[in-house]
């Protein structure tokens, strides 16, 4: 064979192999990076909230250790690092009112009060209200809960007090738990007509709220559990019935999804006792559980906590990753 030919036949030979062979080598480096930038690994910390309905689901309740608990995300179960119970975890808790609520939220500020103090030591608390303008920081993050306490005032009941969106300033109060510890229970306490008509009523519906939706995503991010007490204002009270339907299912939604509770019975309130009596119950029978997500790719993942026993369990649908 003469030198010619033998040229053409290695030439041939090397493009067969970087047709065959280089894509092969290429695809497996694809992955390779693919893999190394979309697996998470890493450590996601919830809280996990028990809702007994009676005596024998209380009891239950009472004696969950961490080894009953077991966590998925789209179904996958993760491995668990460690479970808190209330206990050993102090709370990082924020306080909003919406300022143009009735006159008779004023008559429950002693009980708000008795709230913030009772809190478990260590526990640091934030007040605020939710108005015209920005969001209103009474008092910023302090383990000062008398002080914090302190520093709530009376609502104006104006509607000239009246928020753009209440949702808004909950997003705000949201982005302040940024600095704070992670492995501390984090827990929002929302006090509003839960309405948000920024773009017109017909668009305040629970499911069609860009703010809510927005505040619902942040909460989940930053990991808070949304606990919301329904109170009527000046808006609601100018409005239908359809006004409280609205506002309360955008309260329940965001409590539901974000692993805290709404609580509200009828149009109205009579007071708030029997409101933090439950949340002062729910306090005890609270878990933070951290554990290592191996979930890959950036799209939503859907948290599920599971138990073999017969028991309610509240936590957050689930959370968008950095």
């Amino acid at each position: 064979m003469g030198e010619r030919n033998m040229k053409s036949l290695n030439y041939l030979r090397f493009i067969k192999f970087t047709a065959v062979i280089l894509p092969l080598l290429l695809s497996t480096a694809v992955v390779s990076v693919g893999q190394k930038v979309t697996r998470s690994e890493a450590e996601v910390t919830i809280l996990v909230t028990a809702m007994p309905h009676d005596d024998k689901s209380r009891a239950v309740a009472g004696r969950l250790e961490s080894s009953d608990f077991a966590v998925f995300e789209n179904k996958q179960k993760q491995k668990i690092v460690s479970v808190k119970n209330a206990d050993d975890s102090p709370i990082v808790f924020a306080v909003l009112v919406q300022d143009n609520l009735i006159g008779g939220v004023n008559n429950q500020l002693p009980e708000i009060r008795d709230f913030i103090r009772g809190l478990p030591k260590g526990s640091k608390a934030i007040v605020g209200y939710v108005g015209t303008g920005s969001l209103q920081v009474r008092q910023n993050f302090t383990t000062d809960l008398n002080k914090a306490a302190d520093s709530l005032r009376i609502v104006t009941g104006s509607p000239f007090s009246e928020p753009y969106s209440p949702y808004l300033h909950v997003v705000d109060a949201l982005k302040l738990f940024t600095n704070q510890p992670s492995d501390e229970r984090r827990m929002l306490l929302l006090i509003s007509d839960g309405l948000d008509d920024t773009f017109g009523f017909r668009l305040s519906s629970p499911l069609y709220s860009v703010y809510l939706d927005n505040a619902v995503r942040t909460a989940q991010h930053n990991r808070v559990a949304v606990f919301t007490i329904y109170a009527s204002s000046t808006t609601t009270r100018r409005r239908s019935r359809m006004a409280y339907n609205y506002g309360q299912g955008s309260l329940l939604r965001l409590s539901d999804e974000t692993g805290g509770q709404a609580l509200f019975s009828g149009i109205d309130f009579v007071s708030f006792d029997p409101y933090f009596r439950e949340y002062r119950n729910l306090l005890k029978d609270q878990w933070l559980i951290t554990y290592e997500s191996a979930t890959t790719g950036k799209g939503f993942r859907r948290i599920d906590v599971q138990t073999d026993f017969d028991i309610d369990l509240q936590f957050p649908d689930g959370y968008y990753p950095d």
